[in-house]
C-alpha cells in the first residue's frame, strides 16, 4: 500500500517554528517512501453544505490517507476526521491537551501524579468587584506561594508565581473572564523540569530543561537542554500521561517533586522537535512517521 499525506500547520502564526516542524516529518516521511505534502491551515477551507462536507484547498492535487496535525485548528481537524482521514493527533486530542484544566482533570481521572489544583469558576466578562474573596478556600489548600496558570497558552507565557493575597487578587483581576486555575508550587522542581517525547506508547527521548532565573524551565524562555535517561517510573508516567489523552505521540513535561518522585506538569500534542534533536541526537520524526506507518498497515 502506497501512503498519500498532508501535513498541516498554522499559517498565521509568526516565525518558521512551525513550519520547520513540518519539514522534519516531511523528511521522515520520505526515508519511509511516503510522500507529503505541507498546508497552511488557512489553504485549506472546510466547507459545510447541505448535501456534503468538504475541504477546499489551494492547488490540492489528491485526497490523503492521513494527516499529520501540527496545529490547533481543531475543526479543520475534526473536518478531516468527519471525511474519513486518519488525523495524528486526532482532533480530540488536540483539544484536551490544548486546554490544560481539561487535561488535568483527565490526569486526575486517571490518578496519575498532578500538583494540587483548584479550577476558577467560570466568569464570562469583568466584574466591578475583585472576586478574591471566592478563593480564600484555595488559598488554604494551596498556600503561598503558588502557581497561576491559564488554560490556554504555550512556552510558559501564561503562567505565574504569586507569594500573597493581594498578589493573587491582582491577578484574577487581570484574568477575569479566562478561564485559569490554581496550583501547588513544586518547590523542589523550581526553574528544571524534563520533557520526555512518547510515540505509540513508548519515550523515545528526553531532556532535563534548566533556567537559572526563572521558575519556569521552558527553553523559548531561556531555559538550557541536558540529554536525560529517565527512570522505568518517568517513562511509566509519560507513557500513562499521553494515553490518558488519546494522543498518538506528545511531549510530556514532568516535573521533580520530592524525592525525585516525577509529577505531570504538561502534555503537548504538538511539542517541537528540533530542541530534542538538538539536545540529544534523537529525531523524533523518525520514529513518528514510523508509527504512522505501521498504524496505518
Amino acid at each position: 500500500m502506497t501512503l498519500y499525506g498532508w501535513i498541516i500547520y498554522n499559517g498565521y502564526l509568526p516565525g518558521e517554528k512551525f513550519l520547520d516542524f513540518a519539514e522534519w516529518i516531511q523528511q521522515a516521511a520520505a526515508k519511509q517512501h511516503i510522500e507529503t505534502t505541507i498546508y497552511k491551515n488557512n489553504e485549506l477551507l472546510a466547507l459545510l453544505a447541505t448535501e456534503s462536507m468538504n475541504v477546499l484547498s489551494a492547488g490540492k492535487t489528491k485526497w490523503p490517507d492521513f494527516v499529520v496535525f501540527a496545529d490547533k485548528d481543531i475543526y479543520l481537524a475534526k473536518q478531516l476526521e468527519l471525511l474519513g482521514v486518519r488525523v495524528f493527533n486526532t482532533s480530540e486530542t488536540i483539544a484536551v491537551s490544548d486546554d490544560k484544566i481539561a487535561s488535568y482533570q483527565l490526569l486526575a481521572s486517571h490518578h496519575l501524579p498532578v500538583p494540587k489544583t483548584v479550577i476558577a469558576p467560570k466568569a464570562f466578562y469583568s466584574i466591578s468587584d475583585n472576586p478574591i474573596d471566592d478563593y480564600y478556600q484555595a488559598i488554604e489548600v494551596l498556600r503561598f506561594p503558588m502557581i497561576v496558570k491559564e488554560a490556554f497558552g504555550s512556552f510558559g507565557e501564561q503562567v505565574y508565581l504569586v507569594h500573597s493575597t493581594d498578589e493573587l487578587a491582582e491577578k484574577i483581576d487581570q484574568l477575569q473572564g479566562r478561564p485559569f486555575m490554581l496550583q501547588e508550587f513544586i518547590a523542589a522542581s523550581s526553574g528544571k523540569d524534563m520533557r520526555l517525547h512518547v510515540v505509540g506508547g513508548k519515550v523515545v527521548a528526553a531532556m532535563t530543561r534548566h533556567a537559572p532565573n526563572d521558575f519556569r524551565a521552558n527553553v523559548t524562555a531561556g531555559g538550557t537542554m541536558e540529554a536525560y535517561q529517565p527512570t522505568p517510573k518517568e517513562r511509566h508516567t509519560a507513557v500513562k500521561a499521553a494515553e490518558s489523552i488519546g494522543a498518538d505521540f506528545a511531549g510530556v513535561d514532568l516535573l521533580f517533586g520530592a524525592d525525585n518522585e516525577p509529577i505531570v506538569c504538561e502534555i503537548n500534542s504538538n511539542a517541537h522537535i528540533r530542541n530534542m534533536f538538538d539536545c540529544t541526537g534523537i529525531n523524533v520524526a523518525d520514529f513518528i512517521m514510523e508509527y504512522i506507518k505501521m498504524t496505518l498497515k
